[in-house]
């Protein structure tokens, strides 16, 4: 791949272990990608088998960013390990939902709830729509879910990875049960550098894919 060759030795050696120890996932091109950023990211070469494409989210990510969609997070943590990238490939804009959150979290609610349903009323107009990435926050994305069925527009693409144990398995399966774009990591695993990675991984790849 093209973009390789730019890459520190370290980590195009990396990609390479990565891939033997993998083998033939059968895997389409762009979703072998991601997995492999997931691996690196996270050391752990089982990741894969909770690892969910709703079809085409690679490619609608893609076009998506190529048309200059904002990557929207749920903490700074992700945002951070976005915006490197971004510079680095399309010059997106990387944003996260908690600008658009009160200082203290709603009687009931979360800060990041909250945001999300601020930050979507504004953003959600945008074309083409933000790509979305939920790490850290299943109430953000539950309050995605609830703007969505009561009809707002739906993200170009959802990178839900939620990590924890309290309503983080939930809040994946009723992703997986919407009609929304989406690349999922089930069970209790996920985390800003995952969704980082992935994000990552599409936008390398939006500047070598045609």
């Amino acid at each position: 791949m093209a973009w390789m060759a730019q890459d520190h030795p370290i980590f195009t050696e990396s990609i390479r272990r990565i891939r033997m120890a993998l083998g033939d996932t059968g895997l389409p091109p762009l979703q072998q990608q991601v997995l492999e950023r997931l691996v690196h990211s996270s050391g752990d070469l089982s990741i894969g088998a909770g690892l969910a494409f709703s079809a085409g989210a690679c490619e609608q990510g893609i076009v998506a960013l190529r048309a200059g969609s904002l990557v929207l997070t749920d903490t700074e943590m992700a945002a951070a390990a976005v915006r490197p990238m971004a510079k680095r490939t399309l010059g997106v804009p990387v944003r996260c939902l908690l600008d658009y959150a009160p200082a203290q979290a709603p009687l009931g609610s979360t800060r990041t709830a909250a945001g999300m349903r601020a930050a979507w009323n504004e953003l959600s107009v945008m074309t083409p729509a933000p790509v979305l990435l939920i790490g850290s926050a299943p109430t953000a994305l539950e309050e995605l879910l609830r703007l969505v069925a009561g009809g707002a527009p739906g993200p170009s693409l959802v990178i839900g990875m939620p990590v924890g144990f309290v309503g983080v398995a939930e809040s994946k399966n009723n992703l997986a049960d919407s009609d929304l774009t989406q690349i999922r990591l089930d069970g209790s695993r996920g985390g800003a550098g995952l969704v980082a990675a992935t994000v990552n991984a599409l936008l390398r790849a939006s500047i070598s894919v045609n």
